[in-house]
């Protein structure tokens, strides 16, 4: 069984970004035989400062993810981090992504479930992978059909994370696929001048790493030029080395 791979910008920027990334998937897809997830957001309501770049929003953001659905046939994944988003954003995309430091809000998992997607939970930086029985608790039974489980490292000290793979087997128990957030997982939260950093050298031994483990699934951020990145510039991965670690993982 192949896995599951997410891929797609940090922040939707423009639509041309968005058609340059999902052409370079559909490429890929063709050459690997696998069926990678698009995945972008519409709003980044958890940036570092107030001046950081967010998103189009919810409704412009959401007819741009549809134009892509329609153009390339790619599946789509996006977060979401207010319950009020989640019935429109499920009649878009095939996955509702719930963010780390949401997983515990109670009201955004039963709007996220209740829309029929899949839902995919990022484990909290402050959380064990054996306490995310409890957001799939809540979601499994307030009707999700699906629920998946995302890795993305713990707070380890100030401005750091360090990824415990344990919390992948630990989280298998509790649904069948779980997923390693490749790129989240070497950030350096709000260590640079009122941003977050990282060091994206690192995201392809996090995945082989995860592969170790026992992940199901695979989440990269990709742009073309990562530096001129919008959002988590220093943590997405350079869309031209994607096919490659793709390749070692499958």
């Amino acid at each position: 069984m192949k896995p599951i791979i997410i891929a797609g910008p940090c922040v939707i920027e423009s639509q041309e970004l968005l058609d340059t990334v999902a052409k370079t998937l559909v490429e890929i897809n063709k050459r690997l035989g696998i069926d990678i997830i698009f995945k972008a957001s519409f709003d980044k309501a958890n940036r570092t400062s107030l001046h950081s770049f967010r998103g189009p929003g919810l409704e412009r953001g959401l007819e741009m993810l549809s134009k892509v659905k329609e153009k390339y046939g790619l599946r789509l994944l996006t977060d979401i981090h207010e319950s009020c988003q989640a019935e429109a954003a499920g009649e878009v995309v095939d996955v509702l992504q719930i963010p780390a430091f949401l997983c515990r809000q109670t009201d955004l998992l039963v709007a996220a479930a209740r829309t029929g997607r899949i839902v995919n939970i990022k484990k909290a930086q402050f959380l064990s992978g054996r306490d995310m029985r409890y957001p799939t608790e809540k979601a499994l039974e307030s009707g999700a059909k699906e629920v998946w489980l995302t890795e993305r490292g713990n707070s380890f000290g100030y401005n750091n994370l360090v990824v415990d793979f344990r919390n992948i087997p630990d989280m298998k128990e509790i649904v069948p696929t779980v997923i390693m957030d490749c790129t989240h997982s070497v950030q350096r939260p709000s260590a640079g001048e009122g941003k977050t950093v990282g060091d994206r050298k690192f995201v392809p031994s996090m995945a082989m790493a995860a592969k170790a483990f026992g992940a199901t699934g695979y989440f990269f951020e990709v742009h073309p030029e990562p530096d001129k990145g919008l959002s988590d510039a220093a943590n997405m991965l350079e869309l031209g080395k994607l096919e490659a670690l793709v390749n070692r993982i499958i």
